[in-house]
């Protein structure tokens, strides 16, 4: 009786089989929409411990880039005097390190989510791609208090956002992809070889000054601007802020397409070296 009694039981109990990658291109993807509720609690706990005892708490959103727009605005805007294509100098430069903090801060729990996850990776099984993309997306609630203050500071220099600002989106979305594409590659070089993890923030500094976040692109003569564009997909997104946000002069869209196809291509590369390697992650992290 009691072996029928367990037939029955293994029967009727749902299981979920586990199974290693069939190639490298099968990428199991459909599981990220299966385990949702996972990446939102990833999210939601990144978050919780980023404030956890913290006196000022989200403020530190708004404290970082103002104290870096005011020191740069001192020393380059009023000692270097750096152009601003006419643009009051302090705008110019917060409008750049808006998307571009959130950018570095994506970029930078992209790289450490693996094996920042270490203990989780090695005793329970979930897409472990959950894991960049929480990185990325836990940043918005920073950039959205930062976007606030920005446009605070719009109105209180007399200048009104254009219909641009419907475009916004869509350089932010530029701004994510670009920080989870290279954010992947990353993560997985940083599970095997530390020195990545080390050589992340010396990296994010050197992109920032390759990037026109203190200054216009309009420095860059024009015939290196499609490399500009090209080799550095941060570009668009900034000046693409600025035009969405300040009514700055309509950026060249046909650059910013070819670095939406550079970061498309990295991303799925980015993508399909990820799932591929995750195999040996519990094993080496």
């Amino acid at each position: 009786m009691r072996n029928i009694e367990l037939k029955v039981m293994a029967e009727t109990t749902p299981f979920v089989r586990i199974d290693p990658p069939g190639g490298w291109f099968s990428l199991g993807l459909h599981e990220l929409w299966e385990y949702r509720e996972l990446l939102y609690f990833l999210v939601w706990r990144d978050l919780k411990i980023r404030y956890k005892q913290t006196v000022i708490g989200v403020c530190w959103a708004v404290l970082q880039p103002v104290i870096s727009m005011i020191i740069f605005t001192i020393v380059l805007g009023k000692f270097a005097r750096i152009p601003s294509d006419g643009l009051p100098y302090p705008l110019l430069v917060y409008s750049g390190l808006l998307p571009w903090g959130y950018f570095a801060s994506a970029f930078n729990r992209c790289v450490q989510s693996v094996v920042g996850e270490a203990n989780l990776i090695s005793k329970i099984y979930f897409p472990r791609l959950l894991l960049p993309i929480a990185g990325t997306i836990s940043g918005l609630i920073d950039f959205a208090i930062s976007l606030v203050l920005l446009l605070g500071m719009i109105l209180w220099y007399g200048m009104v956002p254009t219909w641009g600002i419907l475009a916004l989106p869509i350089f932010l979305l530029l701004g994510l992809a670009t920080a989870l594409a290279v954010g992947l590659w990353l993560s997985s070089f940083n599970v095997r070889y530390r020195d990545v993890g080390q050589a992340i923030p010396f990296l994010t500094q050197a992109w920032m000054f390759a990037s026109p976040v203190v200054y216009p692109v309009s420095l860059i003569p024009d015939k290196w601007q499609v490399v500009y564009y090209s080799l550095n997909p941060m570009v668009g997104v900034i000046e693409g802020f600025r035009w969405a946000l300040l009514g700055k002069a309509s950026p060249n869209f046909s650059l910013m397409a070819v670095s939406g196809i550079v970061v498309l291509a990295v991303l799925i590369s980015g993508v399909i070296y990820f799932k591929n390697m995750e195999r040996t992650f519990a094993d080496v992290v």
